[in-house]
């Protein structure tokens, strides 16, 4: 991920189970070397592209208290995602929305729709 463009994402906050997905060009193979099949390319619209931000996460409920006289705690807790920055995601495209932000194209996608993520570990640190 390029300073400039993670400078104008900066400004992004995702929500929830989210991922923000600039996508790649069509091909029928990944980077990994793994072949896509005609028909779930064509039903299914599976694409890729590199996560670029992801968010917190799905948030647990916080437990009701009938105990007035103790301090709330108003803190969401959330369970992290699997994705992670940088990470090469396969993805449902149909569960996904296209959004277009400063002149680059991006997709919304709920994690429940990425199908798998190839990491170089490399890059993360």
């Amino acid at each position: 991920m390029e300073n400039n463009t993670a400078s104008i994402l900066e400004k992004l906050i995702i929500i929830g189970d989210r991922v923000l997905i600039k996508p790649l060009s069509d091909s029928e193979k990944t980077l990994a070397g793994l072949y896509l099949p005609p028909g779930v390319q064509e039903k299914e619209q599976v694409r890729r592209g590199y996560v670029m931000k992801a968010g917190p996460g799905y948030p647990v409920p916080i437990p009701v208290e009938d105990e007035t006289w103790k301090k709330t705690d108003d803190n969401v807790r959330y369970i992290p995602l699997q994705v992670k920055e940088g990470d090469l995601a396969l993805y449902l495209q149909r569960d996904g929305v296209e959004v277009i932000y400063s002149n680059e194209k991006y997709f919304i996608v709920p994690q429940h729709s990425i199908l798998l993520v190839e990491r170089d570990e490399e890059l993360l640190h």
